[in-house]
Formats: structure tokens, C-alpha cells, sequence
């Protein structure tokens, strides 16, 4: 079978291959119904387009890079499919890749991507990103980059953020008005944007009903299911085991919840526990965990969008900040049952 040429198309319309390339790269000196009749005869002869030549032409590879800290929480798996949506009808290949919340990781993994010549990469900074110096090299070079959910405040590049204080303050709040005044926060790690700002609604919530709070009812801990067992444990063997717990996301708070199940704790007769995410787990653990719901795939859209931007951009980037908001979801691990 006769592989068609753009010439063939051409030559069956008595046109110039210049028009037919215009048509099928959707330039706009082209008429729309011009287009349209090159496009149907092309696909009626079996006209496939060089992928290769695509690339050349345009030089770009149509990949894009995405970085996550692990798959384990579903959160990063839905982000990635609203990165797909928009993506995928670009005709952009999505390469993921993930840190394993390691920095060492996190930055072979950028390296790879772009020695790899992906045109851009979305990421969100594994729970170790302290050194972020090869990031900004990257910036620096007017590499596009997005960044998402985990960010650190002194890169200056586009980024789709929650409003992490909000709802923290939310979140204790719905404690505090249930009479629990001894809360503490489980938090993720402290050079993180997201760290910071549910640390500081944590605080302010306290401050709002004229409550004590210091340094000692905040731990940093991380955001796996581990790092909150182990947080656990340790407030164990000290005898610290407060009224109600406010953790950084959901797998911190299921951690939290098997540690103090192990012990002999009631939830939420003896301790009440609100997490953070909403992932899809947190209603089938025992008890069923409250948690602030984010519009995890719509921040993956977004994500992709800021990206595309940059990507079509011929000038000046000016890095943009996208801020999401979300609802909480109130379930048995954190409603007193005296209350």
C-alpha cells in the first residue's frame, strides 16, 4: 500500500504544498472552509501526518514531563489525569516520573526530562526539596515549568496552589467549636508553601477563639502513612496524646488512626482526627475520616493550561499564580460523640 505524501494531497487538489501545510497545522492565513476541504480530501486518502517531520518543523518533541513526590496517594494519580485531558487533545505526550520524595531522585528525574528534550515539565516538590537550586537553573534558562500543590515560595514560576490556610483554619476550627482546645498538627515539612500555610491556619484558628497555642503542639511529621504512626508513637511513650488531631493530609491522619487504634484509643470518643485531600480511602477506613476536599483534577488542568501558555508563548513569560479553593467533608473520626 502507497504510503500518501502531503505532495499527493497537493497535487489532487491543484494546490500549493504550502497550503496544505498551513491547513494541517491550523495556521490562520488559511480560510476556514479551505481547511476543512484539504482536511477531508487528506483523510479520505489515507493521508497520515510524519510525527517526526511535526517535530522538526515546529522543534518541539510534544512531550511534557510530570514530576510527583509518589503514587501512593491517589491525590497525585488524579492530578496527573487532569494533566492528561488537557494535554492528550494538544497532541502532547505526558512522561511521568516520580521522586519517590527524595531530592537526589526528584532532580535525575528533571534531568532525565530535560536531557530527554521534553519542552516543559509540571512537578510538585518531593517532601525533601530543600536544595532547589537546579529548578531555578532551569527558570533561570526560561525553561516552562509549573508547579503544583507543593511549591517553595522563592521560585518564581507559574504555580496552582489550594488555599491551604483557609481551610487548615477551617478544619480546626470544626474542632475547636466542638470543645476540643487541645488540638495538635501534624504538619508536613516545614520549607514547603503548603507547610507554612496550614501551620499558619492551624495558629490563627486557635487565636480566633483566644486559645493557647505554641511550638509544642505542632510536629512536623511528613505525608505518609508512616510518618504519622510514627508520630504517634512517639506522643505515646511521652504521655502527650491530646483531645484531637489536625493532620497535614489524609495518609498522615490514617497513620495517626492505626497508631492510636493499636493503643487502646477510641476515635472519636477519646481522640477526634481531621485530615486533609479527601482521598477516595478516607471514607472506607473505620472510622470514616473528615477531611478538606481539593479539586484535585481540576488542579491538574490548570496546571496543564499555565504550561501551554508558556509552551505557545513567543515573548516576555510573566509566571502566574493560580489559587484553588475547596469544601470540608465532615465525617465520624472527628465529630465528639458528647458534643
Amino acid at each position: 500500500m502507497k504510503h500518501v505524501t502531503i505532495k499527493d494531497v497537493a497535487r489532487a487538489l491543484n494546490c500549493s504544498i504550502s497550503t496544505v501545510s498551513r491547513a494541517f497545522n491550523d495556521k490562520y492565513d488559511i480560510h476556514p472552509d479551505t481547511r476543512e476541504r484539504i482536511l477531508k480530501a487528506a483523510s479520505e486518502m489515507g493521508y497520515q501526518p510524519n510525527p517526526i517531520a511535526r517535530k522538526l518543523t515546529q522543534q518541539r518533541t510534544y512531550n511534557v514531563g510530570v514530576v510527583v513526590p509518589e503514587f501512593l496517594n491517589p491525590f497525585f494519580p488524579e492530578v496527573i489525569m487532569g494533566i492528561q485531558d488537557v494535554l492528550l487533545k494538544k497532541g502532547y505526550q505526558v512522561l511521568i516520573m516520580q521522586s519517590n520524595e527524595n531530592d537526589d531522585t526528584e532532580r535525575e528525574n528533571l534531568k532525565t526530562l530535560v536531557e530527554n528534550f521534553a519542552d516543559g515539565i509540571i512537578i510538585s516538590l518531593s517532601q525533601e526539596s530543600k536544595n532547589i537550586d537546579y529548578i531555578q537553573s532551569l527558570i533561570d534558562k526560561g525553561f516552562p515549568i509549573v508547579l503544583f500543590n507543593r511549591s517553595n515560595e522563592s521560585l518564581n514560576v507559574s504555580k496552582v496552589l489550594f488555599d491551604d490556610y483557609k481551610w487548615a483554619l477551617f478544619a480546626t476550627e470544626h474542632l475547636i467549636q466542638q470543645g476540643i482546645t487541645n488540638i495538635i498538627h501534624l504538619a508536613g515539612k516545614n520549607h514547603l508553601t503548603l507547610s507554612k500555610k496550614r501551620i499558619q491556619g492551624f495558629v490563627d484558628a486557635h487565636r480566633k477563639y483566644k486559645l493557647p497555642v505554641d511550638n509544642s503542639k505542632i510536629i512536623e511529621t511528613g505525608f505518609l502513612v508512616q510518618n504519622g504512626f510514627e508520630a504517634i508513637e512517639k506522643l505515646i511513650i511521652k504521655k502527650q496524646i491530646p483531645q484531637g488531631f489536625f493532620c497535614v493530609n489524609d495518609p498522615t491522619a490514617m497513620g495517626a488512626i492505626k497508631a492510636l487504634k493499636k493503643h487502646g484509643f477510641r476515635i472519636p470518643s477519646d481522640v477526634a482526627i481531621i485530615g486533609f485531600t479527601q482521598t477516595p480511602t478516607s471514607s472506607m477506613i473505620s472510622p470514616p475520616l473528615s477531611s478538606v476536599i481539593q479539586p484535585t483534577r481540576q488542579m491538574g488542568e490548570v496546571a496543564a493550561e499555565l504550561l501551554l501558555k508558556q509552551l505557545d508563548s513567543s515573548g516576555l513569560i510573566i509566571p502566574e499564580t493560580v489559587v484553588l479553593s475547596g469544601s470540608l467533608k465532615i465525617r465520624e473520626s472527628s465529630v465528639k460523640l458528647n458534643s
